[in-house]
C-alpha cells in the first residue's frame, strides 16, 4: 500500500492529536515536529500522549512516520552561538524522536550566510559529526533534505549533500529526504526525466540512503531556486509527474509526505487539500468522496471547456502573471485557485451546497486532468 500522508499538527495532545488529524485525511503515514518549528520551547515527553497516539496509529494501520527538525537549526552558521544552539538542540530533538519511536528526523542542512559553500559544507559536517557522536544511544537517522537553492542554503545539488556525508566520519545514520518542489526548483527535471534524476541521485549519493520523499508541487518553473510550494496539480510539476513519482518502483515502501500549502479566500475558510491529494494519488477519490464527486469533476471540465479554458495552462499562466503583476504593483493578487473558484461560484457550475473546501477539492481533482478520470 502506498505510504502517503501529510505534515500534521503536534500541538495540544501531541502524538494523539497528530494521529487523529492524519487519519481524518486518509493518511497511511505522516510527519510531525515535536514542538513549534520556530523556537526551542518543548513540552516534556510525558505530556505528548505518545501511547494514546500509537493506539490510534495501530488501529488505522499507520506504521512508519517521520519527524522534522525545527527551522531554527542552522549547522552552517559561522557564528559560534548559533552553531552551538543548533548542535545542542538537534541532539535533543534526536533524543525526542527516538523516544517517540521514529526512525528518521528530517533536517534542512543549513546556510552559510556570509561565508561560502565550501565553508558551509565543512561546518555542517562538523556539526553532524558532533550530533551523531552525542546521540549514539539512539538509532535515529538524520535525513538531510534536498533544497531549492534559495539564498545561501546548502543542499541545492546532490553533490553538496554527498559532500556533507563524505566529511562525516561515521555516517551510517545519515540518510536523505528528497523534496519534489525543491529539486524541481533547483533545476532537476522531475517532470520529463524522473528516471534520470533517480539515476543521478544513485550515482552521487546512493538510493540506499533515500529515506523520505516530500511531495510538493511548485509555483515556479524548473530551476527557479524559489522554494514556493503548491498543492498537487496546482503548479509547474503537475499531477501526472507527481503521480509517477509516488508510484515509482524504486521508491516503493518509502514514506511520502505532503507539505502543500492550505488554500482559501480568507483566514476562516483556508483549508488543506491533503484529503483530496492523498485520495487522488492513491487512485481512490471515488471511494473516499463518493460517485457524485467524480460527476462534479466532469461538470467542471465541461464548464471550462465551454469557456475555452484549459485549467492547467490557466494555472501556470496565472502564476507567471502574478510575478509580473507584483513587479508592476497591479491590483489583482488572487492566486489561480481563487480565480477558478470564483468562476465556478459565479456561474453556479456545481449543483450541491458545498463548502469552499469541498469546491476546492473538486477543482484539485479537475487539475489532475481528464486522463485521470478515464483511468478510474
Amino acid at each position: 500500500m502506498l505510504k502517503i500522508g501529510s505534515h500534521v499538527s503536534f500541538s495540544d495532545k501531541g502524538l494523539l492529536n497528530a494521529a487523529n488529524e492524519a487519519v481524518s485525511y486518509g493518511s497511511s503515514t505522516f510527519m510531525i515536529y515535536t514542538g513549534a518549528p520556530q523556537n526551542t520551547r518543548r513540552r516534556s515527553m510525558d505530556k505528548l500522549f505518545i501511547d494514546e497516539g500509537k493506539q490510534v496509529m495501530a488501529k488505522a494501520g499507520i506504521g512508519e512516520i517521520v519527524v522534522h527538525a525545527p527551522y531554527i537549526v542552522n549547522l552552517g552558521s559561522y557564528k559560534d552561538d548559533t552553531f552551538r544552539l543548533a548542535v545542542d538542540f538537534l541532539q535533543e530533538e534526536v533524543r525526542r524522536t527516538n523516544h517517540i519511536g521514529v526512525k528518521n528526523i528530517v533536517l534542512h542542512p543549513g546556510a552559510y550566510t556570509e561565508k561560502d559553500a565550501e565553508y558551509g559544507i565543512a561546518r555542517i559536517a562538523e556539526g553532524l559529526t558532533e550530533v551523531l557522536e552525542g546521540t549514539k544511544e539512539t538509532d535515529v537517522n538524520i535525513a538531510l533534505e534536498t533544497m531549492a537553492g534559495k539564498g545561501t542554503e546548502i543542499g541545492r545539488t546532490f553533490e553538496e549533500i554527498a559532500a556533507i556525508i563524505e566529511k562525516v566520519p561515521h555516517n551510517d545514520r545519515l540518510t536523505v529526504c528528497m523534496d519534489t518542489c525543491h529539486i524541481h526548483d533547483a533545476g532537476y527535471d522531475v517532470i520529463n526525466d524522473f528516471d534520470g534524476v533517480l539515476r543521478k541521485f544513485d550515482d552521487v549519493i546512493g538510493l540506499d540512503r533515500l529515506a523520505v520523499i516530500h511531495v510538493n508541487d511548485s509555483k515556479n518553473p524548473t530551476g527557479a531556486a524559489k522554494d514556493r510550494h503548491a498543492p498537487v496539480g496546482h503548479g509547474w510539476i503537475g499531477f501526472e509527474a507527481i503521480s509517477n513519482i509516488v508510484r515509482h518502483e524504486a521508491l516503493k515502501d518509502k514514506p511520502f509526505v505532503l507539505e502543500t500549502p492550505w488554500i482559501g479566500k480568507s483566514e476562516n475558510t483556508v483549508r488543506p487539500m491533503y484529503e483530496a491529494e492523498i485520495a487522488l494519488l492513491r487512485g481512490d477519490a471515488e471511494g473516499r468522496f463518493g460517485g457524485e464527486f467524480l460527476t462534479d469533476v466532469e461538470r467542471l471540465h465541461h464548464f471550462f471547456d465551454k469557456q475555452d479554458i484549459h485549467p492547467r495552462i490557466y494555472v501556470l499562466n496565472t502564476w507567471e502573471q502574478l510575478k509580473t503583476d507584483a513587479k508592476a504593483k497591479k491590483a489583482d493578487p488572487r492566486e489561480p485557485m481563487e480565480r477558478l473558484y470564483d468562476m465556478v461560484m459565479e456561474n453556479r457550475v456545481l449543483e450541491g451546497d458545498y463548502s469552499e473546501e469541498a469546491v476546492n477539492q473538486r477543482l484539485t481533482a479537475m487539475l489532475a486532468g481528464k486522463e485521470y478520470l478515464t483511468k478510474l
